[in-house]
C-alpha cells in the first residue's frame, strides 16, 4: 500500500473527490497471514470493498489494482456488487491471464508502460482488442514501476476517474 504507484493512484483519486482505501494483502508489511496465490487475496479485496461501502454507503465505487493486485482485482470485479469502475495498473499479463474481465460492464482502464517486461505491449494490445470498450493508456518509456513516469500515470488515472465520477 506504500508503493509509489499505489500512492500516486490514490492521491489522484482523492484529488477528483473520491474516498480512497489502500491496504496490504495478507502477509505483506504488517498484515497477518501469508501469500495465498490469489485466492485469499481475492477475499482481501472483497473485505476491503465491504469496509469501504460500509463507511461510504452512497456513490459509485471503483477498484484499482497494481501489478499482482491488478490481476486479483480483475478476478474480483466480475462478481463485485455495486462496482462502477476498474483500473488495472501494470497488469502482469506475461504471468497471468485476465480471463475474468467482462466486456462493457465497468468503466475500465488498463494502463502500462511501454517498457514493462511483465506487461509486454503485444499482450496489452491483445487485451485491448478483446475489450474494445475499455480505455488503454500506454505510458511512453514507463517500466513496471513507472520510474520517472508517475506523473503521466497519475494523469491517466485522473482521466479515467473523471469519466465515471459524478460531478
Amino acid at each position: 500500500m506504500d508503493n509509489p504507484v499505489v500512492v500516486r493512484a490514490a492521491e489522484v483519486a482523492r484529488e477528483v473527490g473520491l474516498t480512497t482505501l489502500r491496504f496490504n494483502f495478507r502477509g505483506v508489511g504488517a498484515s497477518e497471514g501469508s501469500h495465498d496465490g490469489g485466492r485469499g487475496e481475492e477475499d482481501d479485496v472483497r473485505a476491503a470493498l465491504e469496509v469501504l461501502r460500509a463507511r461510504v454507503p452512497q456513490g459509485p465505487v471503483g477498484l484499482a489494482g497494481y501489478s499482482f493486485g491488478a490481476w486479483v482485482s480483475s478476478r474480483v470485479a466480475g462478481s463485485a456488487d455495486g462496482l462502477s469502475a476498474l483500473c488495472l495498473i501494470a497488469p502482469p499479463l506475461k504471468m497471468f491471464a485476465l480471463d475474468a474481465l467482462e466486456r462493457g460492464r465497468l468503466e475500465l482502464l488498463v494502463v502500462a508502460g511501454t517498457r514493462d517486461p511483465y506487461c509486454p505491449l503485444a499482450d496489452l494490445d491483445r487485451l485491448a482488442a478483446r475489450l474494445p470498450e475499455s480505455a488503454v493508456a500506454r505510458i511512453d518509456g514507463g517500466d513496471h514501476f513507472f520510474f520517472g513516469k508517475l506523473f503521466p500515470l497519475g494523469e491517466a488515472v485522473r482521466r479515467w476517474a473523471l469519466g465515471w465520477v459524478p460531478v
